[in-house]
């Protein structure tokens, strides 16, 4: 008989292995468009903020917005193939609920960037999407942390990353533009475009096949 003289290891730690359903070359691809979907919202902030009045600063605005979601898309790829969340149906089911909630956001950023369109009221209840579809990122985020099927700074980063919401909002709120312009800009950098930019460096980090 063996006894244990050792600690017992945490669940998180000894994670069930995961056959991720993409390769270190594809998560690499989409990383690169999440930075660069990522970086195209931030210099738009830095120059024509993140709440223009005037009609070509919003249709600015609204298309580097949309394109920034189309790297959300390329990021929920990747965690939903490489299982970052977990195996359960629950924490699956959050990477689908956030593709709906992310894919409405999507379409009212682009139909609202079209100034004869920008007014209609079909487009009034679709806005709530894009609150709704960053908060369900940061609830992602804080589940890979937890579940720890990525590891090192892969791991950790999402939950900076997908706290856009939590640290501009109130800063719009409270301090305005141009303020809040520079931290939210200057957030998607450090967050967002870096996640990018560690999908592209370390793939492996999410267990992505060679």
């Amino acid at each position: 008989m063996t006894i244990r003289t050792g600690p017992i290891p945490a669940r998180t730690d000894e994670a069930p292995a995961v056959t991720a359903r993409i390769s270190t070359g594809r998560t690499r691809a989409l990383g690169a468009v999440l930075a660069a979907g990522t970086l195209s919202w931030a210099v738009s902030m830095f120059t024509v903020g993140n709440n223009p009045t005037d009609s070509l600063g919003m249709t600015i605005t609204d298309v580097t917005g949309g394109m920034f979601q189309l790297g959300l898309f390329a990021l929920l790829a990747v965690q939903l193939r490489t299982a970052a969340t977990g195996t359960s149906k629950v924490a699956r089911g959050m990477l689908y609920v956030e593709h709906v909630l992310l894919g409405v956001a999507t379409v009212w950023s682009f139909l609202h960037a079209v100034p004869s369109l920008r007014d209609s009221a079909f487009l009034v209840p679709m806005d709530v999407f894009w609150p709704l579809s960053m908060l369900g990122m940061f609830v992602i985020g804080l589940k890979i942390l937890f579940t720890a099927r990525w590891k090192g700074v892969a791991r950790a980063w999402p939950t900076v990353a997908e706290s856009w919401a939590v640290v501009s909002v109130p800063t719009f709120a409270i301090a305005g533009s141009p303020v809040a312009d520079y931290v939210g800009g200057a957030h998607l950098l450090i967050g967002y475009t870096a996640l990018g930019l560690i999908l592209v460096a370390r793939p492996a980090l999410t267990g992505a096949r060679p």
